[in-house]
């Protein structure tokens, strides 16, 4: 079913706009019909294109988004620790992250290491 346009002329965007308005309301134009649905139905129709309708869209689809090279998976290393108790294992760990930049303390020495493992240990 047909809409009837009815312009307003203080609501026109543009110059053409305005006159085309100031033309209907005078009687000197037709005002243009929309058919809403009919506009609609076609709408739907263009929105999937003919080869979306076959199988063929799907492949085309997969072939444009395939990757262009080999992607290798990445191989899962397991990094086990052995307990050894020996404090001069702790001691190079500390010299290490003592070089570090990115942590927040500055300095380890032979000193702090040594009050660390003094408290570290269990008192009888």
């Amino acid at each position: 079913m047909p809409d009837e346009i009815k312009p307003n002329v203080s609501e026109a965007p543009t110059h053409d706009a305005q006159l085309a308005a100031e033309n209907i309301a005078a009687g000197e134009e037709k005002a243009p019909q929309v058919d809403f649905e009919a506009d609609y139905a076609a709408a739907q129709k263009l929105s999937v294109s003919e080869i979306d309708r076959t199988g063929e869209g799907a492949k085309a689809a997969e072939a444009a988004t395939a990757p262009k090279y080999e992607v290798s998976k990445p191989e899962e290393t397991r990094l086990e620790t052995q307990a050894t108790g020996n404090p001069d294992d702790f001691a190079d760990m500390a010299k290490d992250v003592a070089g570090s930049r990115n942590e927040g303390v500055a300095s380890i020495d032979d000193d702090l290491v040594k009050k660390a493992l003094e408290k570290g240990e269990a008192k009888s």
